[in-house]
């Protein structure tokens, strides 16, 4: 229950970074599978892996840097 409220408590950039760090995270914990798995198409995986690590770790810099423009202004709080 104070989890919810917490959630409640924060704005949309927040969220929003929150939400990018964990896909970041789950792209990450997936590329480690990729690489213990040892697959025969272990080549695809790894690039995909990337492309999706690259992806998610941009997607959490640009919440991040709207975060930061929130943050600076007083409306923002």
């Amino acid at each position: 229950m104070n989890q919810q409220a917490t959630a409640s408590q924060k704005t949309r950039a927040e969220q929003e970074t929150e939400n990018e760090a964990n896909r970041l995270r789950e792209q990450v914990d997936e590329a480690l599978l990729a690489v213990a798995a040892r697959a025969p198409d272990e080549i695809e995986s790894l690039h995909t892996a990337a492309d999706r690590i690259e992806r998610a770790a941009r997607d959490l810099a640009d919440a991040l840097r709207q975060l930061a423009q929130q943050r600076r202004t007083p409306e923002g709080l």
